[in-house]
C-alpha cells in the first residue's frame, strides 16, 4: 500500500471516528484499514489514535499529522485535476517552432487565430532557420519542412513543398526563359546558403526523377549570395536574375504575377511537410487541439500541393 493511500485511510478513520465507519465508507474490509493505519504508525514511529473497545480518537501527534494530511491530499487532488484537465480542456502554455519564413507567413497569423478559440491558453512562437530538439528545448510542436529520420516524433502530414526556380516577368523578356537545365549558364541569379559561404549548387531532377549532378552546365551565374532567401526574391522581383527558392516563399508574388516559374518539369522531389510532437497519443489538450486547427489550415494551402494537384493527387 503505498503513501497516500494510507494517508487516505488514516483521515476516514479519523472523519468516521473508527475503523469499520471508514471501511465502509471506503469499501475496504475493517482489517485492511486497520492494517494500514498500523503500517502508517510504524513508519512514523508515532501512535495516531488512542484505541478503546468503544471509540478511538487522535492523538496530539495524530491530530497535527491529521492538518498536514488533508493538506498533501487536498494538494494531489487539486494536480490530478489539473492534469486530468490538461488532458481534456486546452489550457496552459503552448510553444510552437518553425522556420522563420515559413512561421512569420503562415505559423504566426493561425496560432493568433487559435489562441482567440481558447482565451485559456498563451503561447510563445520560436522562429529558427535550425532544427530544433523538441524535449530538449521544451517545445510542444513543430512545423517541419524534410524528411524526418525515425525518431520517435508523432507527425501530421501537411503536405509537400516544392523547390522552385522564379524570375520577374521583365527579366525574362530582356533575357529570355529557360527551358532547360542547361539554359542556366546563360543567366544571372541571386544565390542563397543559410549557412553563410557560397551559394548552394542548384540541383534538377532528370527524366526519370534523379537528381542531376551540380555540373557547371546547369548553374547560372551568382551575382551575389544572401544567408536568407527574402533578398533573394526581392532581388529576382526586381529583375535582378533568377532566384531558387521553396515554393511557399513566392507563391503570392506568382499569383500576383510579380514573379514567374521556369524549369517546373526539371525540379527535384517535392519535401514532406509535416507538424511533429513528442507526446503521441497521451498528448495535452492543447497540443492536440492546435494539430488539428494547424492541420485543417495549412492541408489545403495551394503552396503546399504536388505540381498538378494536391498532395497525395
Amino acid at each position: 500500500m503505498d503513501r497516500f493511500e494510507t494517508l487516505r485511510l488514516f483521515v476516514a478513520v479519523a472523519d468516521c471516528d473508527g475503523f469499520a465507519a471508514a471501511a465502509r465508507q471506503l469499501g475496504l474490509s475493517p482489517s485492511s484499514v486497520t492494517r494500514g493505519v498500523a503500517a502508517l504508525e510504524r513508519e512514523l514511529g508515532a501512535r495516531l489514535f488512542q484505541r478503546s473497545t468503544r471509540q478511538v480518537r487522535l492523538t496530539e501527534v495524530g491530530a497535527d499529522y491529521l492538518e498536514e494530511s488533508r493538506r498533501i491530499l487536498a494538494a494531489l487532488q487539486e494536480a490530478d485535476a489539473k492534469a486530468s484537465g490538461a488532458r481534456e480542456v486546452p489550457q496552459g502554455h503552448l510553444t510552437i517552432t518553425a522556420s522563420v519564413l515559413f512561421g512569420r507567413m503562415h505559423v504566426a497569423p493561425l496560432l493568433i487565430d487559435f489562441l482567440a478559440l481558447h482565451p485559456q491558453l498563451t503561447a510563445r512562437a520560436l522562429f529558427v532557420d535550425r532544427v530544433t530538439h523538441l524535449v530538449e528545448e521544451g517545445l510542444d510542436v513543430a512545423v517541419r519542412i524534410a524528411r524526418l529520420a525515425d525518431s520517435g516524433l508523432t507527425s501530421r502530414p501537411l503536405g509537400v513543398m516544392r523547390r522552385v526556380v522564379v524570375g520577374s516577368p521583365a527579366y525574362f523578356a530582356r533575357r529570355g526563359t529557360p527551358l532547360h537545365p542547361v539554359d542556366l549558364a546563360q543567366h544571372d541569379a541571386i544565390g542563397t546558403n543559410t549557412l553563410g559561404g557560397p551559394a548552394r549548387p542548384w540541383l534538377f531532377a532528370t527524366g526519370a526523377g534523379a537528381p542531376q549532378r551540380p555540373e557547371a552546365a546547369t548553374q547560372p551565374r551568382i551575382r551575389f549570395t544572401a544567408n536568407d532567401s527574402e533578398p533573394a526574391i526581392a532581388a529576382a522581383r526586381a529583375g535582378h536574375g533568377l532566384a531558387r527558392v521553396l515554393h511557399y516563399q513566392v507563391h503570392e508574388d506568382v499569383q500576383a504575377g510579380r514573379l514567374s516559374l521556369v524549369l517546373e518539369d526539371y525540379e527535384p522531389e517535392p519535401v514532406p511537410v509535416q507538424l511533429v510532437h513528442a507526446e503521441g497519443r497521451q498528448a495535452a489538450a492543447k497540443v492536440r487541439a492546435f494539430v488539428a486547427f494547424a492541420s485543417e489550415r495549412l492541408r489545403g494551402h495551394p503552396a503546399l500541393q504536388p505540381r498538378g494537384g494536391p498532395a497525395g493527387a
